[in-house]
């Protein structure tokens, strides 16, 4: 219990992030098979001939989905790719999930089928199996926890610290419309509780919404990598948006990053939907998140070769720290980026 004088700090000062760095500074690995713990999209153990890769993701109601518009089926598929898509930002291969569940009494036995059967057919789809997981009772909402397990070979593993000066930064796929497609189910919410006579208009959103509600992990760029003879020098994927997964392979590669406006890959339908609804596309695609795409550098010598890589924009380049995080704009003006993503806190 705490005493009556202790100064209260709120968990909101700190953030996700921040709340992670001061839990985990102390921690020391103690055993020889630990190669890496806490800070990067997965753990990393010595197995012998491979590293095995664990990570783990939680998903709360209320804070991280709705169930007034996110269907059980589509929220147990995408509770495991957004878990498998840590493992592929490791450039690694996903072999097993569990999958740990709180569930309250207002949910039915066929509730909690549906969600199963979407996470069920996630891992057909990518090739991973159930092994295992927990089920507990929730007082309030629906709690989901999967731990995505899997492997890489030594030599191939990608985390975020590798990045060096003049490293091409590029992407996978396009951003931003996960964010869109979020805000478009926001407002069709908002004018159904003020009206539940007027039915939800998405009619030609149907990418943005399934790129927000049943997102897609990028599990074949390992393979177009190998293909091409790329070993990338660092890796992240793009879950909290794009600025703050810079700064952090940024922070952990000890090196600034430089990107520019007119690169980043946004498709035309974000755009369109962004300035229908007052938004702005390319501040959607650096601080939307949930993206799940993979944001990965690599040596300048193989521009030719990632250039040739379809789905894969090249953005920028990693320069000296010193030079910090910025962004070219459309107009040549550098602006300063700073991590205004998702904040579980706030």
């Amino acid at each position: 219990m705490l005493e009556e004088n202790t100064e209260r700090t709120e968990l909101e000062k700190l953030g996700e992030f921040g709340l992670i760095e001061h839990l985990t500074s102390g921690i020391e690995t103690k055993q020889p098979t630990t190669k890496i713990g806490i800070g990067d999209d997965a753990a990393v153990l010595d197995i012998g001939d491979k590293y095995l890769l664990i990570s783990t993701d939680m998903l709360m109601e209320g804070v991280h989905f709705d169930l007034s518009y996110a269907p059980l089926k589509h929220l147990g598929y995408k509770s495991v790719v957004v878990n498998l898509s840590d493992i592929y930002a490791m450039n690694g291969t996903a072999t097993q999930i569990t999958i740990s569940m709180a569930v309250s009494n207002r949910f039915s036995v066929e509730a909690v089928d549906a969600f199963y059967e979407g996470a069920k057919l996630a891992a057909d789809i990518y090739g991973v199996d159930i092994i295992g997981g927990d089920t507990t009772s929730s007082l309030s909402g629906f709690g989901i926890s999967v731990t995505a397990i899997g492997e890489v070979e030594k030599d191939k593993l990608a985390t975020r610290s590798g990045a060096k000066e003049n490293d091409l930064i590029c992407v996978t796929g396009d951003l931003g419309s996960a964010y869109i497609g979020l805000q478009l189910l926001e407002r069709e919410k908002a004018i159904f509780k003020e009206d539940d006579k007027i039915q939800p208009d998405f009619s030609g959103k149907d990418y943005l919404l399934e790129k927000q509600l049943k997102p897609e992990a990028k599990k074949g760029l390992r393979r177009m990598l190998d293909n091409a003879g790329i070993t990338p020098t660092a890796m992240i994927d793009v879950s909290d948006g794009l600025a703050s997964e810079l700064m952090h392979l940024g922070k952990m590669s000890d090196a600034g990053m430089a990107i520019y406006e007119d690169k980043l890959p946004i498709d035309p339908l974000t755009i369109s939907t962004a300035e229908e609804l007052g938004l702005d596309s390319s501040i959607s695609a650096l601080n939307g998140g949930e993206d799940y795409e993979i944001l990965f550098t690599v040596s300048q010598a193989d521009f030719e070769k990632v250039k040739a890589i379809e789905g894969v924009s090249i953005i920028g380049h990693v320069t000296d720290k010193a030079a910090g995080y910025v962004m070219v704009s459309k107009g040549e003006n550098v602006i300063q980026l700073s991590a205004q993503g998702w904040n579980a806190f706030k």
